[in-house]
């Protein structure tokens, strides 16, 4: 069994920046790669970027550039770093793990950016 758990959301005005970690627990050594999704009000569950465990990494269009997405094996952590946010960037984001067998997700934490 893996947990994931998501924080650092918030309110941020446009244009400010919000890291995002995701801490990972459990039996880690199934997991192949690690995302974050993001759901905004009314719109589907969309994949924002996501990180394998040797490191690569894909981003959404809407995102490249803004976000990036990392890890820290030691701590079993993956963050997304959020710059220039805007206010369609305002969702639920997620936190989620694949294994072979089955995926895992967090409980989401908020992300408003608003003035």
């Amino acid at each position: 069994q893996v947990q994931v758990v998501e924080s650092g959301g918030g309110l941020v005005q446009p244009g400010g920046s919000l890291r995002l970690s995701c801490a990972a627990s459990g039996s880690l050594s199934s997991i192949y790669a690690m995302d974050w999704y993001r759901r905004a009000p009314g719109k589907q569950r969309e994949l924002v970027a996501g990180i394998t465990s040797g490191g690569s990494t894909n981003y959404a269009d809407s995102v490249k550039g803004r976000f990036t997405i990392s890890r820290d094996n030691a701590k079993n952590t993956v963050y997304l770093q959020m710059n220039s946010l805007k206010p369609e960037d305002t969702a639920v984001y997620y936190c989620h793990a694949r294994s072979p067998l089955r995926d895992f997700w967090g409980q989401g934490t908020q992300v408003t950016v608003s003035s």
